[in-house]
């Protein structure tokens, strides 16, 4: 069964592409959603500003820890 897909895989590159990036952007939507019903419910500008001073956040350690690592 391995076979099949790495051959599917190959032949088809447009359509995992696409596939993909729908698993993708339908994965960040339930986390979007699920933010905007359990982060502050009743505060959504407060709810929007902590999850982008959350990810800011994210995004300056990460970038410290990938730079220590090269």
């Amino acid at each position: 069964m391995l076979k099949e897909i790495k051959k599917l895989k190959t032949k088809h590159k447009i359509i995992f592409a696409i596939l993909i990036g729908f698993a993708v952007v339908n994965f960040w939507r339930g986390v979007w959603g699920l933010m905007d019903e359990y982060l502050l419910p009743n505060n959504y500008k407060l709810s929007l500003w902590i999850s982008t001073l959350l990810g800011i956040i994210i995004l300056i350690i990460l970038g410290y820890v990938t730079k220590e690592l090269m």
